[in-house]
Formats: C-alpha cells, structure tokens, sequence
C-alpha cells in the first residue's frame, strides 16, 4: 500500500490559483454585464472581427457625415436669412419707386431717394455676412468680402465708374442744371448701354465683385453632393444694384417728368427682376436643405440597422452575464473559506 504526500501549502497554492482565475473571469463578467457587449471582441468573434471592424467604421463614417451635414444646414440657414433680407430690401426700393412713379414732387422724391439709399445699404450688409469665418455670398472665395460697398467713405470704384460714364455720355455731370434737358430716348439709350455693361456686365467683376461665380458644394451622402452657398454674382444681385444706383444718382436731379418717368419705370422693372432672382437663390438653398434632411434620415436608418448587426456580434446575454457573476462571487467566497480553514489545520493544535 503506497501514500501520497499532500502539505497544506499546497492546497493553499491550489486554492490560491483557483481564487484568481475567478477574480479574472469576475473582472470581465463585470465589464460584459455594466457594457452589455463582450469584453475581448477579438477573442470571443475570433475570424469574425474584421467584419465587425467594418461595420462600426461605416457607422463612424455615416455619423461623421450627419455631423457635417450639420455644419452646411447652418451655412444654409444662415445664407436663406440673409437672402430674405436682401430680398425685403429688393422689395423696399420696389415699393418707393411705385409710390413716386409719376410724380414730380420734390419732397416725394426725396424721401423714396433716402428709402433707397438705406435699403442698398441693408442689402449690402446682408451681402457680406459671414458664418463661421467664411463670407456666405463669396462663392468659393469664402475668406473675401464679396460686395464693395457703393458709398464708401474712401471712394468706390463703381460710383467712379458711374460718374465718369455720366459725364462722358452727356458732357456734364449729375448735379448740373443740364441734366433738365436729358430726353426719355437718351436716359433709355443711357442705362441700356452705358450703364448695364458697368453693373450687369463686365463692370461687376472689376468694380463691384470680389467673389467666385462658383459656389460651395458639399458631400452630404456616399454619392450625393449639393450646393451649399450661393454668390453675389447673381442676377438678383445684379439687378438690385443697377436699380438703387440709377435712383440714389439720378432720381432727385432737374430731370423733366418724362425722363424721370422713363428712369422709374426702368428702375421698377429692375427691381422686380431683382426680387425674382433673389427668391429663386431663396428656392436653390431650399432644395439643398431638403435634400439634406432626406440624407440625414437615410443615413440614420442606415445606422440603425447596421447598429442593429453589429449588436448581434458584440452583444452579450445580460441576464446570463448577471447569473456567470453571482457564481462567480459565490465560488470566490466559498474558496475564501476554504482557504481560511485550510490555513486552521496544524498538527499543534492536536498535540
């Protein structure tokens, strides 16, 4: 018959080890049950985590862009409430022009000449407004200031350029008591080919203008871009100048009442192409918004149920992580006592 020799140390060491493999698959029992998901994804999906990999990076993607989608829906918001200025301004000039459209009343007209003044300036101001340090009307140009201002202290090249053309087509100059002598035929002849080409035409980009015809365009899905700003070189904005620069210079001058009848009616008329082209920038941007809403609630669903995959890899049964936890602790416990009355045992005791 043969023994085998057991000390107490030994069993002590057994129990030990036993105590922090438990101690470990309680650390990660917890984590599982207070995160729900498993606490080594690579271990407990093994080949299967590169395809859990991938679908978290396309959730982090989708979740990039709604947050970029943020940031243009506030560039657009901020450019629509502009442009409504802009266009109450448009509307402004229309309505004063209407009510002295036919009369030769001094005080009227002086009246409708500072109504206008004070609109052009509230549209320009509207013009250069700026979000999150880039100027919304610049197009591409977003870190220039898009509109000269016509009446600037220091001079301005398109007022230069309007009163060199007014002194070379009629030989004097706006404030000169020969300006009673300008017929219907010439002030339409005047504004049609002498004054058009400064602001509707090629004078724009040299006196007025410092943006870009191109606007900002914007990713707002995996394949969908849109315009995410709109310019100043439109021809609502066009159209606004040319109608308050040829009120503010002429509208108040000795005109006969057929020439300055001849002068509001072209005015009325670019005023109202103004608030037309301004409403359809209004509509463009309305189109991006909405097209960004649909994005953002396509790509929400996209996450939902791409979350909805991924959850079926990472996530764990909490109620049985829960239940692997409290026997966990129970066994820890059971061997503490163990332990504790293993270390009891001595032969002394006995003796």
């Amino acid at each position: 018959m043969k023994t085998t020799f057991v000390s107490t140390q030994a069993i002590q060491n057994a129990m030990r080890l036993t105590i922090q493999r438990a101690q470990a698959d309680i650390v990660q029992a917890q984590t599982e049950a207070v995160t729900g998901r498993h606490a080594d994804i690579g271990l407990e999906l093994g080949a299967t985590t590169t395809r859990n990999i991938s679908l978290n990076r396309d959730v982090e993607r989708m979740k990039t862009i709604i947050d970029s989608n943020a940031l243009v829906t506030h560039r657009i918001s901020a450019s629509q409430n502009a442009l409504t200025q802009m266009s109450e301004d448009a509307q402004l000039v229309l309505d004063a022009l209407i009510g002295v459209s036919g009369t030769d009343d001094q005080g009227r007209l002086d009246i409708a000449h500072e109504t206008v003044r004070n609109a052009f300036d509230g549209f320009t101001s509207a013009a250069n407004i700026s979000a999150n340090g880039e100027y919304l009307f610049s197009g591409i140009n977003t870190d220039i200031k898009p509109l000269s201002a016509y009446d600037d202290p220091a001079g301005s090249a398109a007022k230069a350029s309007f009163d060199t053309a007014f002194l070379t087509y009629f030989g004097f100059a706006q404030s000169d008591p020969a300006t009673s002598g300008i017929t219907p035929a010439q002030m339409d002849d005047f504004l049609t080919n002498t004054v058009e080409p400064l602001i509707l035409g090629a004078g724009w980009d040299l006196d007025w203008s410092n943006a870009d015809s191109t606007n900002m365009s914007s990713r707002i899905n995996r394949n969908e871009v849109v315009d995410s700003s709109t310019s100043i070189n439109s021809d609502g904005s066009k159209n606004m100048a040319m109608a308050s620069v040829i009120v503010m210079e002429m509208l108040s001058v000795s005109l006969s009442s057929d020439t300055r009848q001849q002068l509001v009616e072209r005015a009325i008329d670019y005023s109202g192409s103004a608030i037309t082209g301004i409403n359809f920038q209004r509509a463009q941007l309305g189109v991006s918004e909405q097209r960004i809403a649909q994005s953002n609630e396509s790509l929400s669903a996209q996450i939902d149920l791409v979350s909805l995959h991924i959850g079926e890899l990472e996530n764990v049964d909490v109620y049985e992580t829960s239940t692997r936890l409290n026997t966990l602790l129970a066994q820890v416990q059971t061997s503490y006592t163990l332990t504790s009355r293993i270390q009891q045992l001595s032969l002394t005791n006995y003796l």
